[in-house]
């Protein structure tokens, strides 16, 4: 088998990637609320031996509710739930670093990795949904530049507050009393521009050392997190030049912050609508569009582009003038962009082309069709692996993980088997020094 192995997430939205996916299902419409739901969807891609499942998260009722499912349970509480039925699969779950405090988050997470034995990863966002800043009393939402400076203070705070604790920190010794060696347990003494915080973590450090950190975010500003921050990336590429370019330029910039590329591991979003045949994923795909209610669709890439809906022709192209959003959301819009002007697509073209206006690639074809080009993509190198949107949950993943699974295995570019316990040894990390320990031996 070849050294370097593909990596899978699942990204688990709810019903699934389509926003008709919950009219397709045969399970409950309320399902998206109920924990076996999501149980069941966890332990379809452990059987497929997946790296780790993904909640993504917005503190408020956004997108269109009054037509599909949407992010509702807190996923790190859910990912406990999770955690307790399976054994291996890692667990992401999103946290904003905008409407968050850092101490918090650092205990949180250190406690799902402790409850899952080293299986959590935490995706860091900044949130640009109007909606949740109102909610946490601000009107407007935070500049661009500023949320993304206290994305990376926060961050920072975070990982110490993980490192706070050494490995051997704690002792239990019942014949001499000794519980726990202080002198291994370290505040931080963090004063910066956004936060205060003293520390110590009141949780010591996971068998994986502490939990993965994920980011998504393709700006200028959302690179520089990565690259500095990032072990992992939910990214955002439409063609194999835009994946190879985006994995080129990070480990770049991750160089010079002293890391090596192979500490960073790429994921593009990937929608996949699988038949049997081209053809019967062609009747899938079109079922599903055709389940979408007409204004949804429109009305989500008007958002993104930060446009009024009646000002886009679905017939016609974008417009030619279209202001990159200050605070919104750049990833989805240059993406968005790009292929429009790139394929020459009308706005109608554009929103089926990315299932709906999600702005992620949308792949559509047999098991061998999605594995061929699963292959090509990530002998290219432009992908690690991917974030696995399958159409409708649970049923489109259980037919990828049975039918294009198998072929990725004999092709020699998956795992049969699970080789770790922790979400690092699926994602080939090495293990975080404690930078106590480190500080030490340099002084030493």
């Amino acid at each position: 088998m070849a050294d370097r192995q593909l990596h899978l997430n699942v990204n688990l939205l709810n019903a699934g990637f389509y926003g008709s996916a919950w009219r397709a299902s045969e399970g409950r419409p309320d399902a998206f609320l109920d924990i076996a739901h999501y149980v069941r969807s966890a332990q379809i891609a452990e059987r497929g031996t997946f790296d780790a499942v993904f909640l993504a998260d917005v503190p408020a009722l956004s997108d269109r509710p009054e037509y599909r499912p949407f992010h509702a349970l807190e996923p790190t509480i859910l990912l406990t739930a999770v955690a307790a039925a399976t054994e291996r699969i890692g667990l992401i779950a999103t946290a904003s670093t905008t409407y968050n405090e850092p101490y918090n988050i650092a205990r949180r997470f250190a406690s799902l990795d402790l409850v899952s034995g080293g299986r959590a990863g935490w995706n860091v966002v900044t949130t640009a949904d109007a909606a949740a800043s109102r909610n946490f009393g601000f009107d407007n939402v935070t500049a661009h530049a500023t949320r993304y400076e206290r994305a990376a203070e926060f961050t920072e705070v975070v990982t110490g507050l993980w490192d706070s604790w050494q490995d051997d920190a704690l002792v239990g010794d019942k014949e001499t009393g000794a519980f726990l060696d202080l002198s291994r347990v370290h505040p931080i003494h963090h004063a910066g521009r956004h936060f205060t915080v003293k520390g110590p973590l009141n949780v010591p450090r996971s068998p994986q050392g502490y939990p993965v950190v994920v980011q998504a975010g393709g700006s200028e500003d959302g690179r520089e997190l990565a690259a500095r921050h990032a072990e992992a990336i939910f990214s955002v590429a439409l063609t194999i030049e835009d994946g190879q370019a985006f994995a080129a330029d990070i480990r770049r910039r991750a160089a010079r912050y002293g890391r090596r590329g192979s500490d960073i591991v790429t994921l593009p979003g990937l929608a996949t609508v699988i038949g049997s045949t081209e053809e019967e994923a062609r009747r899938r795909e079109e079922r599903l569009w055709s389940l979408i209610p007409g204004d949804y669709s429109l009305v989500r890439v008007a958002g993104i582009f930060k446009l009024d809906p009646a000002s886009l022709d679905l017939d016609r192209p974008l417009p030619d003038e279209i202001a990159v959003p200050v605070d919104g959301s750049q990833t989805f819009f240059r993406a968005m962009v790009d292929t429009a002007r790139r394929d020459g697509l009308t706005v109608r073209e554009l929103l089926r082309k990315l299932g709906g206006g999600t702005g992620h690639r949308v792949l559509v074809g047999s098991p061998e069709q999605v594995a061929d080009d699963i292959e090509r993509w990530f002998r290219a190198g432009a992908a690690d692996g991917f974030n696995l949107m399958p159409d409708v949950l649970p049923d489109g993943l259980e037919t990828f993980v049975d039918h294009v699974v198998p072929i990725l295995r004999r092709r020699g570019i998956f795992r049969s088997e699970y080789a770790g316990r922790t979400l690092r040894d699926h994602f080939g990390l090495r293990r975080p020094e404690n930078r106590n320990v480190a500080a030490t031996s340099v002084a030493v």
